[in-house]
């Protein structure tokens, strides 16, 4: 097979949702963000039509394009991924060595699906809240799991048993091999399944993660306020700035009150609980 390296240069946040959306339809296996661009790899008879559709209607993005070795497609994350912060946790792909300081906690993750290595903002922003929210003995449900980065993260934090709920079969192999890494296999277990699904059959827990796209969390708000302990808490991300007014107005409604924010380049984290 012939591969295109692609890069979508300038993607704005307005669009580049739709646009990455385009990728993973064209054949994509996974989609990096790298500031403004989108990379990825895509078979050279891959239909471009769309992708250059969601394109069109952002107005500022260029699709550059270039024949690929297969030899760089094989691993294409592995000359970019680094290792990331985020509050206590420092989250490194297994083939750089770490030193953690004092009171860090060091999370190995393979990035084979790209997204989920510590490296996005909307990652970052759950890392950074979870602390002080999930607690030893916590049951705790990680909706979109991905690369289970967040699901380990609570292990380490002391949870007892943690649903990692991921709808897409490519990634929830990479996620239980992170699992496994991690040496976390005893208190994670990785579903794969729709999270309206399986969300009420790992109820009630105490804290539920969800690092998704804002459209998808909305019309979840409702179950996941139901399948809250008392008590509970979850956090949300994946919502962009300029979506905050929408999402506070979308939890009020539902019966939620925000408690902490953070916000990181054009992108919003909250902890919100039942009111």
């Amino acid at each position: 097979m012939s591969w295109l390296a692609v890069r979508v240069a300038g993607a704005s946040g307005a669009t580049r949702d739709a646009i990455a959306a385009a990728l993973i339809d064209a054949g994509a296996a996974c989609v990096q963000e790298e500031r403004d661009d989108l990379i990825t790899y895509l078979p050279d008879d891959a239909p471009l039509d769309a992708v250059r559709g969601a394109i069109a209607n952002d107005g500022g993005a260029v699709l550059e394009l270039r024949e690929a070795p297969a030899t760089e497609v094989d691993r294409p994350w592995v000359s970019t991924v680094g290792i990331s912060r985020a509050g206590r946790f420092i989250v490194a792909p297994p083939w750089l060595d770490v030193e953690p300081a004092a009171g860090e906690m060091v999370i190995v993750i393979d990035p084979a699906m790209a997204f989920g290595t510590g490296e996005h903002a909307t990652t970052r922003g759950v890392l950074r809240l979870m602390e002080g929210v999930v607690e030893a003995g916590d049951r705790v449900a990680d909706l979109g799991a991905g690369s289970a980065v967040l699901a380990i993260a609570a292990a380490r934090l002391g949870a007892s048993r943690v649903a990692a709920i991921e709808m897409d079969p490519d990634a929830v192999g990479n996620a239980e091999q992170n699992v496994l890494v991690n040496d976390v296999g005893d208190r994670v277990v990785v579903i794969e399944g729709d999270a309206e699904t399986i969300l009420p059959h790992v109820a009630p827990v105490r804290v539920v993660l969800a690092n998704i796209l804002s459209s998808v969390l909305i019309p979840l708000l409702s179950l996941v306020r139901r399948s809250l302990e008392p008590g509970g808490a979850a956090i949300f991300s994946g919502i962009l700035v300029d979506e905050r007014d929408e999402f506070v107005s979308a939890l009020e409604r539902d019966g939620w009150r925000v408690e902490r924010e953070h916000i990181e380049d054009m992108w919003w984290t909250t902890v919100a609980r039942p009111a």
